[in-house]
């Protein structure tokens, strides 16, 4: 028996991989979080499945679910949203299955941050612009941030920002970024990547809080910042220029 962590992608049914849909698809147990993995995804459970939305249960419940599981020596598909490695809450229920001894493994998915970009068709890392992502979030009534992770620490390198689960924080995430990145830096809000509603709300530092005000998101929505946004001036990679060469393309003699 195993319990299988699967990343099912941003929302896209057809977003979650190959092995993920898999394992699904063989697994008699499977345990979703319903409010963000489509209907559709769980739907390809094999007949008679014990499917469970794991929406409104707390970690002993949920590990209950795994333990009654291994009992009956049933595997588990264990659906996250995006990727199980950010913000999957997924380390305490691997420690908790640790501790009783039950074996699992991970299966990754499409993370919002990628889908979002793909969406905007838009690169995260230009030459000359930005070549570091940093993935973060604020503090609300989640977890506390750790020591050194502020916004205002984080934004001195420049980088293009993902920010996650800060939706309701916007106000914070402006008055701490502008000073660093300017006014008129792009801002692009993702609403449900990938969703049949998807939205995005495009504008700077300066407007995005009325601009998103004025839509009425509250949630489920992830705020990138960066002047990758917003058409700069960038060179081209030095991977394909003409004079780059490398083991499969050697230089001509």
């Amino acid at each position: 028996m195993t319990v299988h962590f699967i990343g099912a992608g941003p929302g896209a049914p057809d977003l979650i991989t190959v092995r993920g849909l898999a394992l699904i698809r063989r697994c008699p147990v499977c345990l979703y979080a319903g409010s963000l993995v489509p209907a559709e995804v769980v739907a390809e459970a094999p007949a008679g499945a014990r499917v469970v939305d794991t929406a409104p249960m707390n970690l002993d419940e949920i590990v209950a679910e795994m333990e009654d599981a291994d009992d009956k020596g049933l595997d588990v598909a264990r659906v996250h949203s995006g990727d199980p490695s950010i913000y999957g809450a997924v380390a305490e229920q691997m420690r908790r299955l640790d501790a009783l001894g039950i074996p699992y493994d991970v299966t990754p998915g499409v993370p919002s941050f990628t889908a979002a970009a793909a969406a905007l068709g838009a690169e995260l890392t230009l030459p000359d612009v930005s070549q570091t992502i940093i993935l973060t979030r604020t503090a609300v009534r989640s977890s506390a941030m750790p020591e050194g992770e502020d916004l205002a620490t984080l934004g001195r390198t420049g980088a293009t920002l993902a920010i996650h689960l800060s939706i309701a924080n916007l106000a914070h995430v402006v008055k701490e970024l502008t000073p660093l990145y300017g006014k008129d830096c792009p801002v692009a809000v993702a609403y449900r990547v990938s969703w049949p509603d998807q939205a995005f709300i495009k504008g700077t530092l300066g407007d995005i809080r009325e601009r998103v005000k004025s839509a009425g998101l509250t949630r489920t929505a992830l705020i990138l910042v960066g002047r990758v946004l917003g058409g700069a001036e960038f060179s081209d990679s030095r991977l394909y220029a003409p004079d780059h060469t490398h083991v499969l393309r050697p230089g001509k003699p």
